[in-house]
């Protein structure tokens, strides 16, 4: 496989136009050479400056001898065909959150990557932003205490006609064929994993109610989770489609016995964001951390490292199908429902 490893790139949209190719052809140990899309335009503008192979034919892609891993960053209802693909053409996987639409389909995508013995990642950029690196070694070395809940407010505006730029776009997060759900499978996935890999434990138990209440379209606009993890830390996580940009929308808060850390505009594709440690006497610093770092380079990096050195990826295909499960469980209960009062109830006596 050499000292490098050659990418495929299996979608070119936004995604992977603005953060994938970027993160890939900045990282220090892979270099794009495929990229595969259905859209001519869109293959022109990934990575313009770079020469690698341009198709619309995913066997073409595939066929390469030089691309060792293939990151397929198409519409979540597009996952299982081309890992099912890559796999099978004994090519290294990662691949975009959610891992897919329904758990069902993440058993099978999953299940075919494991049958076949490649290597998979599921793409979750959110664990390599240097902030949040930063707040697990806080975690790990006791800096918090016990650490007693986490709450994570990760939100934007995404209405039916969206676009990333001014140029047209398929809002395809809004199709419920296509995306399988709306702001709660786009972005809860990012707070469950978060959560369990900044404080190293599973949630086991979680419960959600998603909210259709602002956009005009058949997904949900928002929704708010409630977890508890193995060892009894509650997560309070909510995601929304329906903020402005210009409110405060990325908030990620642990709180233990001995600390509280407050990361501010961590959340999200970009680096940078600020990371504020308190102690349980009042005290507040910041912790420093590398603002410059794209998660999207640290990402691929880490995974092409795994690849050279041989050894597994850090975090496995059973952690991301529990991810999974967590999301098809949440909804899978009904909530219990108390009527509203009467308008003219009266009030109760003493």
């Amino acid at each position: 496989m050499g000292g490098t490893i050659g990418w495929g790139v299996v979608g070119a949209g936004w995604v992977a136009r603005d953060y994938v190719g970027p993160g890939i052809a900045a990282s220090a140990n892979g270099r794009v050479v495929a990229a595969c899309d259905l859209d001519p335009a869109a293959l022109g503008a990934f990575l313009p400056d770079r020469d690698l192979e341009r198709t619309t034919s995913l066997d073409a892609l595939l066929a390469r001898d030089d691309v060792d891993a293939v990151y397929v960053a198409t519409p979540n209802d597009a996952h299982l065909g081309p890992v099912r693909a890559a796999a099978a053409a004994g090519k290294a996987v990662l691949c975009e959150k959610p891992v897919a639409r329904t758990l069902a389909e993440a058993e099978a995508l999953l299940g075919a990557a494991q049958a076949a013995g490649v290597p998979y990642g599921t793409a979750f950029d959110q664990r390599f932003h240097p902030a949040h690196v930063a707040l697990r070694e806080l975690i790990a070395g006791g800096a918090l205490g016990t650490v007693t809940a986490v709450r994570i407010r990760y939100a934007c505006w995404t209405g039916p006609d969206w676009s990333p730029d001014e140029n047209p776009h398929d809002n395809w997060r809004a199709d419920p064929e296509r995306a399988g759900g709306g702001a709660f499978l786009d972005l809860a996935p990012h707070g469950l994993d978060l959560t369990q890999v900044l404080l190293d434990e599973p949630i086991t138990d979680v419960a959600a109610l998603l909210q259709r209440r602002v956009h005009d379209y058949a997904v949900d606009d928002g929704a708010a989770l409630v977890g508890r993890t193995e060892g009894g830390a509650l997560l309070n996580l909510s995601v929304a489609y329906n903020c402005p940009d210009t409110f405060p929308r990325r908030e990620l808060e642990v709180v233990g016995t001995r600390g509280r850390a407050l990361a501010l505009n961590t959340m999200g594709q970009t680096p940078g964001g600020t990371l504020t440690l308190t102690d349980a006497e009042g005290g507040a610093a910041a912790v420093p951390f590398d603002g410059t770092a794209s998660p999207f380079r640290l990402q691929v990096e880490a995974f092409a490292d795994a690849l050279l050195r041989g050894e597994p990826f850090a975090w496995s295909p059973a952690h991301d199908l529990h991810t999974m499960r967590l999301l098809d469980a949440a909804l899978g209960e009904p909530s219990a429902r108390v009527p509203a009062p009467p308008e003219a109830a009266p009030p109760v006596s003493a």
